[in-house]
């Protein structure tokens, strides 16, 4: 039978209790504050994470750019066909291919964005007229894809998921890229401004209808938008380091609601879109008429020229 405590004795147990008490507070304190900080630190392991993601995604190198656009851009000769090179590696400048524009085809380079209603009713205006001379080999048309227009599709950077399918067209299936060209630009397909723009899936769906066929490989091309940073680096090269491929002294229009011209003595660069280069030299319609009186100047000039070198080396051999 236990004995009977003391006043001192109950004194000290319950001294002794307390203690027991506080040590058994303290060590669940120091336990949850252990807790509190190994969730505090993982959530911050998981930001660091997601941010050295974006930060990753932001800073990935280039890479290459599609197969056919070495230039930045795409040329389409006789028959519609696209002109192979190589594709654009990251680092690489782009650079003009060589022309001679003293004999014929006449050469056409063409920037735009797929968002551009400008753009959009050039094409309506002279999609298949320009389809007619590149067809026949009369003219060589290049087309430069851009997405400064980026801005006007409510987050969804429908300019640049255009141009990339476009190039992803222009690498896989080149003998659809024209059509696709003309039909993202035509007026039953191009967005407005200021709207969400074609989805993904709609992107396949009228490279379908323009003749590709919906491969796995081009879904994914499209989906991953794998071209993104190559037409990021195109709207870079254009609007700070200048136009590639201008004749010797050319100007462009500084800014077309005025038409006054860019200095002389600095790079020519991209002031807006549709931004037409005819043998080295821009088109303005107000300036030098319709683009197909142009086109037919330009080559009667070249013929011209070829005819009078005939005769001129008649002559001499004569």
């Amino acid at each position: 039978m236990n004995e009977k405590l003391t006043k001192n004795q109950r004194r000290e147990q319950a001294r002794e209790q307390a203690r027991l008490a506080r040590e058994a507070e303290k060590k669940r304190e120091k336990r949850n504050r252990l807790f509190l900080q190994g969730g505090i630190a993982l959530v911050i392991i998981a930001v660091l994470g997601v941010v050295a993601l974006v930060l990753s995604q932001s800073m990935k190198p280039a890479g290459p750019g599609p197969l056919n656009m070495i230039s930045g851009g795409v040329t389409f000769s006789k028959d519609l066909e696209v002109v192979k090179t190589k594709a654009l590696q990251d680092g690489e400048t782009r650079k003009a291919p060589e022309q001679d524009w003293t004999k014929s085809p006449v050469d056409i380079t063409i920037y735009v964005d797929y968002m551009c209603p400008a753009c959009g009713n050039f094409e309506q205006q002279n999609g298949d007229m320009l389809e007619q001379y590149v067809g026949s080999g009369d003219v060589n048309l290049t087309v430069f894809p851009l997405n400064f227009l980026d801005g006007q599709s409510l987050g969804t950077k429908y300019s640049t998921r255009a141009a990339n399918a476009f190039s992803c067209v222009v690498e896989e299936q080149p003998k659809n890229a024209f059509a696709y060209h003309n039909r993202l630009l035509s007026k039953e397909v191009q967005p407005a401004e200021q709207t969400t723009g074609l989805t993904d899936d709609q992107l396949v769906e009228n490279a379908v209808a323009a003749g590709a066929k919906g491969t796995t490989e081009l879904k994914q091309c499209i989906k991953d938008q794998r071209f993104a940073p190559f037409i990021n680096a195109n709207w870079k090269s254009a609007s700070e380091t200048g136009l590639q491929g201008l004749a010797e002294g050319t100007q462009l229009i500084n800014d077309p609601r005025v038409g006054d011209l860019q200095p002389a003595d600095e790079p020519q660069r991209l002031r807006s879109t549709p931004t037409v280069i005819i043998n080295g030299v821009q088109w303005v319609e107000g300036r030098d008429g319709s683009l197909e009186e142009y086109i037919l100047k330009v080559k009667g000039e070249l013929e011209g020229s070829a005819d009078q070198k005939k005769e001129d080396t008649a002559e001499a051999a004569g």
